[in-house]
């Protein structure tokens, strides 16, 4: 079960960031989980949203370089050793995880959620579901 991810090109410049940020929020997309990495002259926003369509809708309206990708959403106990056993049950599998970020929700007091990218999603994924870790759906990001 694959959840979709926004990848933004960003120019390191002030006041980018913010103009993207502010085109989704003003078309009333909320973000859920967000990520920037830079490098001297730009940057890649990842985002998780709640309404993908329109932000795909926003982007590409306003001219602004992006690329949806499938990630994996994990819901995790908050407790230690939850990401060591998902980060382990992939590693035995034999599946590279390329980059992951986590996030919080006010309404799951009980845990934390982790988006992943890996090499080989679909092997990912399919290691998670034999191992009973709980995966989110866009239905689940559309309803936190």
């Amino acid at each position: 079960m694959f959840i979709k991810q926004l990848s933004v090109f960003v120019e390191n410049k002030q006041g980018a960031l913010s103009k993207i940020i502010s085109l989704l929020s003003d078309t009333g997309v909320n973000m859920r989980a967000v990520s920037i990495a830079d490098t001297q002259d730009f940057g890649i926003l990842r985002i998780i949203v709640n309404d993908i369509d329109k932000a795909l809708e926003t982007l590409k309206s306003n001219n602004v370089i992006y690329r949806a990708n499938n990630v994996i959403g994990v819901e995790l106990e908050d407790s230690p050793g939850s990401l060591a056993k998902v980060l382990g049950l992939l590693t035995n599998g034999g599946v590279n995880v390329e980059y992951m970020y986590a996030f919080v929700t006010p309404g799951n007091s009980n845990g934390a959620y982790l988006v992943l990218r890996a090499r080989h999603n679909d092997k990912a994924e399919k290691i998670l579901a034999e191992n009973n870790i709980k995966m989110l759906s866009e239905e689940d990001i559309k309803m936190m």
